[in-house]
């Protein structure tokens, strides 16, 4: 054993075992462990092994002028294209759904409909292919993206979205934990944004004490300040188009952590969010049309 350790590098043989511990915390663990540990697997790991590819090759071209080969360095060269291969799922080369289930990831909460007219759901779902910008980050597992005709228009005037300035209702009872609305909606399109979540309200659930977050809300139409008690139906704010938004919607999620401490928003545990007294499925699908009930 150690002959094979010396041979490959103990370098080498750590990171192997980061990596492989990374993706068994995902797999097996779960919980903020694993939100940690796919963040690491596809936002970090791949920039050292990069960089550590980059040496490598400076260092075989240097060997290659002398004439001498080296096995380790070529191990060192297979060890880095090892830590760059989860880009491609970061780039959705590979699209793969952060790896945990309904069933395992619990409470779950049924909550009232945010909206009160007709709405199309322009991503959500459990899988991949209906919910492909939030499924593969743990936070955002089961997060929707909800959008009012006419949308997809192309039009460089967020008055032109059905949905643009549409009244969001509070889906649940709880307490207000943080709100913003000083952000400035973005022209539809533009990659000009200050934040990924824009203005939001966020909302400590009573129920379970887990979190919903109501993101890209329009700029001074939060109506509920932190400390305040709501209940399904209570007036939070405006839909807008702040953050990073390609067009006017309303992106609304559930996590176990409190948004308010995460490191980063990416980094914390989605939770499944379901709707009550809909027209269709209680985790509504892409392309779904909602006629809200409620």
């Amino acid at each position: 054993m150690k002959a094979v350790i010396r041979k490959i590098g103990y370098i080498n043989c750590v990171l192997i075992a980061f990596f492989l511990i990374l993706w068994i915390s995902v797999f097996l663990i779960g919980g903020i462990v694993g939100a940690y540990s796919w963040t690491l697997l596809k936002l970090v790991l791949p920039f050292i092994g990069a960089l550590g590819l980059l040496m490598n090759l400076i260092i075989f071209i240097i060997l290659l002028f002398k004439k001498i080969k080296s096995l380790k360095l070529a191990f060192n060269v297979m060890v880095n294209i090892l830590m760059i291969f989860p880009i491609l799922m970061t780039m959705n080369i590979i699209p793969l759904a952060y790896p945990n289930t309904v069933e395992h990831a619990q409470p779950s909460v049924t909550v009232n409909f945010p909206l009160k007219e007709q709405t199309v759901v322009g991503w959500g779902g459990n899988n991949v292919k209906d919910n492909l910008p939030h499924a593969i980050w743990s936070s955002e597992r089961w997060a929707y993206d909800l959008l009012m005709e006419p949308y997809n228009i192309n039009s460089d005037n967020n008055e032109d979205y059905g949905i643009w300035n549409k009244i969001v209702y509070s889906p649940v009872s709880g307490v207000v934990i943080a709100t913003y609305d000083g952000e400035d909606d973005i022209t539809p399109g533009s990659e000009d944004f200050n934040s990924l979540e824009g203005n939001y309200v966020y909302i400590e659930i009573e129920e379970t004490g887990t979190y919903l977050l109501l993101n890209h809300l329009k700029k001074d139409s939060v109506l509920v300040k932190v400390g305040d008690k709501v209940k399904p139906g209570d007036l939070l704010g405006r839909v807008g188009n702040s953050g990073s938004t390609s067009e006017p919607h309303l992106h609304i999620h559930h996590q176990r952590q409190n948004p308010t401490k995460t490191i980063h928003p990416v980094i914390a545990e989605g939770l499944p969010l379901f709707f009550r007294d809909l027209n269709v499925s209680s985790m509504p699908r892409k392309g779904d049309v909602i006629t809200p009930q409620n």
